[in-house]
Parts: structure tokens; C-alpha cells; sequence
């Protein structure tokens, strides 16, 4: 499968700038993190992908959207693969206004509030990595694209993505040995 980490946004920005939390709540892309997933959409345009799994959160979703209407395919949203809650920027939208914006996307059985309340430990991340990784491992992973974030990604392959940037993972190898959290 392929994991791309979702394109700049507005909390990447000015978390970059500071070091600091910015208190920017679901934060969408900024110009640059647009054309980031738009240089995504043509990277990937012959990769043979057959379905996108994104996370809920908006940067993500707007990240899936141009490669989703290049490619034709429908968009599957998992909880899963969302980031880890630890910042401002993770606590998400209610699925009621996601479906308003994102109509034609699968929100399966998603709660209302479907983001942790509190801050999430990293054994909770890489647990979720792991139940991912299972998952993929036990269906048709070879053309999956998974739009997702900075600790999802570290959790599955121990490596820390720029935005916009994707790699190859096997969820059929281990996972990674060691995790660095260092952002």
C-alpha cells in the first residue's frame, strides 16, 4: 500500500514557525498543502490505485480529494488512520458537518465525535498502527492508498514523512523496531 501523509496545513504552518501550538482546531491546507495534493494526484496517477482510505480529518480528506477525482475512486474515511491526539489540530470536525461537505464519501459507522478527548499516549497510536497493519495484511493491500499523518505514518514504518510526501508499506513485514517521536 501506499501512505501519504496529507498536504500542508494551516496548524503546519505556524507550528513550523513557533514550535508552538497554534490553537488552530481541524486545520484545512494551506495554498501550498493544495498543491501538494494536487502534485500527489499526478505522482500517483499510475501507481494502479483501486481504493483511497483516508482519515477524518479535514487536512487529510482535502489531500484525498484531487487524487480521488483524478483516479474516479470513492473514498473509504477510517478513524484508524487519524493522527495521534495530542495538539489542538487533532480535535476533529463532527462526522454531521464532514458528510455536508464530503457527500459521496464513506463515513461508515462513524460516531458524531470520533476523536479522543484527551491527549492520546503513543502506545495507543502504534496499537491502532498494529490493528491497521493486521487488517491490510488480511485484504487487498497492493493498491490501497491511505491518506494519513505524521504519527500514523512513523507508527507503520518508523519513518517521519514531510507533507505531500508518500512511501511504500508491506503490512505483511514486522513494524518498525524502534519509534523516534520527535517531530
Amino acid at each position: 500500500m501506499i501512505l501519504l501523509r496529507h498536504g500542508q496545513s494551516e496548524f503546519n504552518l505556524h507550528f513550523t514557525a513557533t514550535r508552538r501550538d497554534p490553537g488552530i482546531v481541524d486545520p484545512r491546507l494551506t495554498a501550498l498543502g493544495h498543491e501538494q495534493a494536487e502534485a500527489a494526484a499526478v505522482a500517483l496517477a499510475g501507481e494502479g490505485l483501486q481504493r483511497i482510505i483516508v482519515s477524518p480529518y479535514t487536512r487529510a480528506l482535502q489531500t484525498a480529494a484531487p487524487i480521488a477525482r483524478a483516479l474516479g475512486l470513492p473514498v473509504i474515511v477510517n478513524a484508524i488512520v487519524r493522527e495521534r491526539y495530542a495538539f489542538t489540530c487533532d480535535v476533529g470536525s463532527p462526522i454531521s458537518d464532514l458528510k455536508k461537505e464530503w457527500p459521496n464519501h464513506d463515513f461508515g459507522d462513524l460516531n458524531e465525535v470520533w476523536w479522543p478527548t484527551i491527549e492520546e499516549p503513543a502506545a495507543s497510536i502504534i496499537g491502532r498502527a498494529a490493528l491497521f497493519r493486521a487488517e491490510m495484511a488480511a485484504a487487498e493491500w497492493e493498491r490501497t492508498l491511505v491518506v494519513s499523518h505524521w504519527g500514523f505514518i512513523l507508527s507503520m514504518t518508523g519513518v517521519s514523512a514531510m507533507n505531500g510526501t508518500w512511501q511504500r508499506c508491506d503490512p505483511t513485514l514486522p513494524p518498525p523496531a524502534e519509534i523516534s517521536w520527535r517531530h
